[in-house]
């Protein structure tokens, strides 16, 4: 036990640190490390396969919507960049730009695309002629740089992995449905395999996507109650067809522009699984997205029998559907249920030789520590059930914080005093100006985080001048 004790040790209390406390979890647990290269990261195969887990159940639920995966070059010439006005000026202060091939000068200078919107508009333009070019619905995975000044792992990198998907449209109708189809596809991807409660709603105009005509987001809080951007969809209406000249011939014999979306999920999702589940034994995996599902820890595996086991009931697991491992390592069993626990690991399965004895096994749960003994001819059921339970306990958990540390304000007074001392999403109406978007901003730190689709009308006064309010908003200060 004194080395079960020695690893919990290692990782810094939450309470006391909780920026620290996310840095000792991202470290010990192996997620990830950082790169020679400042504010980049290197991910360890921990963290990798956790992101594989995330792209194959997102590319999935892209595909039965249609969604074809494609792959853009890495460099934008800036001729192309400079196209959209708008676009151009919100991403020019994180632009990385190569200036040489080789040992010659560039005629023109390449950006390291921060996202693919005029990429995708320059093959559009080629590419889609006739109304029946259309809908043009895709997405690649890829990485993108942001030369971002402050950088965290998986929360903020200059080099990250995602998803983008861009789309082209006949119609306005036929682009904002897309865009509110797949953010309900990232809300339900969230609430029901990472285990994380999600707020939808709409950007306000100084917070959405540059050259969007609307981004909707989901918003998540952190246990810290901090928000997180969890996923945004954008419509880009006509704006970037006509800067791009992306015409097409319709039914009619006229020629008209595209209306496009976009949309994307990045690997900060990482840090906000960590953020949202983690404890002060590590970090705390739901079930359908651990890469691990089920570790066997032999008690005594020197003696006869054990170890071919803990094999055995692997081998059986396996074969029901699970992922398992075994932990045959010498170190000793305190060690191993304490690196399980590290590592997040959902369940554990412990095998000894009383157990053996028995026909039995013992089942620990890693997010309440719960301990259950089970028949071994009851192994697999009373796994799945118990996966199960951890995954809904988990997002109902989670639930439960943010809806007790999401506030309402009615005044002034009331909502500077709330976001100072409590931390949390925190209600409030708004008249629609974005001076008191940024009077909010400079005074408490906090940003508005979204306009929720299920409005409520908490008082007619916007929160900050006291003047009619159009809104209810959510705001919180943010990662």
């Amino acid at each position: 036990m004194a080395d079960n004790k020695k690893m919990v040790e290692a990782i810094t209390s939450m309470d006391t640190d909780f920026a620290q406390w996310y840095t000792d979890v991202v470290k010990k647990a192996e997620l990830c490390d950082y790169a020679s290269v400042k504010g980049c990261m290197v991910i360890k195969p921990a963290g990798y396969a956790i992101w594989e887990n995330i792209q194959k159940e997102l590319d999935r639920r892209f595909k039965e919507t249609g969604v074809q995966n494609v792959y853009m070059p890495i460099f934008i010439p800036e001729s192309l960049l400079e196209k959209e006005k708008d676009h151009v000026e919100g991403f020019a202060p994180e632009v990385a730009w190569v200036t040489h091939g080789g040992l010659e000068p560039l005629q023109e200078r390449l950006c390291v695309r921060p996202t693919s919107e005029t990429l995708f508009c320059d093959f559009y333009a080629r590419d889609i002629h006739s109304y029946r070019d259309l809908p043009k619905v895709y997405n690649q995975w890829c990485s993108v740089v942001r030369w971002e000044k402050t950088t965290r792992p998986f929360l903020r990198s200059r080099e990250f992995l995602w998803q983008e998907g861009h789309t082209a449209h006949a119609t306005a109708e036929e682009a904002e449905e897309r865009t509110i189809q797949m953010l309900n596809v990232y809300a339900d991807f969230c609430e029901q395999v990472l285990a994380i409660p999600v707020i939808k709603g709409q950007k306000t105009d100084k917070e959405k996507f540059a050259g969007a005509e609307a981004t909707y987001t989901i918003e998540s809080l952190m246990h810290d109650g901090k928000a997180l951007q969890s996923g945004t969809s954008h419509n880009f209406g006509d704006g970037f067809a006509k800067a791009f000249d992306i015409q097409f011939t319709d039914k009619d014999n006229t020629l008209k522009h595209v209306y496009q979306t976009s949309w994307g999920m990045t690997t900060r999702m990482i840090g906000a699984i960590i953020m949202v589940h983690g404890d002060d034994n590590g970090l705390v995996l739901p079930p359908r997205i651990a890469p691990v599902q089920i570790m066997v820890v032999p008690i005594q595996q020197k003696k006869e029998g054990v170890l071919d086991k803990a094999f055995e009931l692997r081998d059986r697991l396996i074969k029901s559907g699970f992922s398992v491992k075994v932990d045959d390592s010498d170190k000793s069993p305190g060690w191993k249920f304490a690196d399980c626990e590290m590592r997040g690991i959902p369940l554990r399965v412990e095998i000894g030789p009383k157990d053996m004895e028995n026909n039995q096994a013992v089942l620990v749960r890693r997010d309440t520590h719960e301990k259950t003994v089970v028949s071994l001819d009851e192994l697999e059921a009373k796994a799945a059930e118990l996966l199960d339970t951890i995954q809904h306990d988990m997002l109902e958990k989670a639930r439960k914080h943010r809806d007790a540390h999401t506030y309402t304000a009615l005044g002034w007074d009331e909502f500077v005093e709330t976001i100072n001392t409590k931390p949390g999403f925190v209600k409030a109406m708004w008249c629609g100006c974005q001076e008191c978007e940024d009077k909010i901003k400079e005074v408490t730190g906090a940003t508005s985080r979204c306009m929720p689709f299920e409005q409520e009308t908490l008082s007619d006064k916007c929160v900050c001048c006291g003047k009619p309010a159009k809104k209810m908003v959510y705001w919180g200060r943010a990662y």
